[in-house]
């Protein structure tokens, strides 16, 4: 089991911090995000929706979906639905009035739900997405057994998440802009400084790369994968039920 770092204090759910977090920020939220990258999680999505655009996934999960960005460019796979799911309501009301300025409520539709106790019937989705969500579980191996549980046979598991880069120089840079920068420049934009301050601790925290994809694979997924980006940054991670 990692360490339980949660955004505010030791005592208490992290469950509940979490969701009081993205409540707390969901208003600033978009374009806090789009300063900190650079913009550079355009393109990742965009790597999400290039990779499964191979399976032609008809039903789509989008779990942990925040304000909805990932759930709305999978809209141009073009599938028959697609669900995107968060424990925030108050990001989910962000989304819900993107996705209705986008024209796009017949096809996602915006539901309220925990990763660790979803709603949905066993094999339901084609694809279940996940973007930098999946270290803010509680208990995320109960969370990748639900993941499990809630695709159809074949069906593929994506999962983005923040990772630190392998290159020791590049590594100490980005934990230097990661832990000391960062979390100033959202101070100023949000006014929730704990919030950016847990970011990179809950990266430090999370087990990255071959270690991941072993606990994917505990949970019962095939064929674990995963390519970094942007110099090891953030990684994709595939699988396969």
């Amino acid at each position: 089991m990692i360490e339980q770092v949660k955004p505010y204090t030791a005592d208490g759910s992290k469950k509940e911090q979490v969701r009081e977090m993205f409540n707390k920020i969901s208003q600033k939220y978009d374009v806090t995000n789009t300063i900190l990258s650079f913009g550079i999680h355009y393109y990742w999505r965009k790597k999400c929706r290039n990779i499964l655009k191979k399976y032609h996934p008809q039903s789509i999960l989008d779990l942990a979906t925040g304000t909805a960005d990932l759930a709305i460019d999978l809209a141009s796979l073009q599938p028959q639905k697609i669900i995107a799911a968060d424990y925030a309501v108050k990001m989910l009301d962000v989304a819900q009035s993107k996705i209705q300025r986008k024209k796009l409520q017949d096809l996602i539709e915006v539901k309220q739900e925990d990763g660790e106790n979803l709603s949905f019937n066993n094999a339901s989705f084609d694809a279940l997405t996940i973007s930098f969500g999946i270290r803010n579980f509680e208990n995320y191996q109960k969370g990748l057994q639900e993941m499990y549980r809630v695709l159809k046979p074949n069906g593929v598991l994506l999962i983005l998440e923040f990772t630190f880069p392998k290159n020791r120089l590049v590594k100490w840079m980005y934990q230097f802009y990661f832990k000391f920068i960062l979390p100033i420049i959202a101070w100023i934009m949000t006014g929730d400084k704990k919030a950016y301050d847990y970011l990179p601790n809950s990266v430090a925290a999370f087990p990255q790369y071959e270690e991941f994809c072993k606990i994917i694979c505990n949970a019962g997924f095939l064929k674990c994968s995963y390519i970094p980006l942007t110099g090891g940054i953030a990684t994709i991670y595939l699988a396969e039920k």
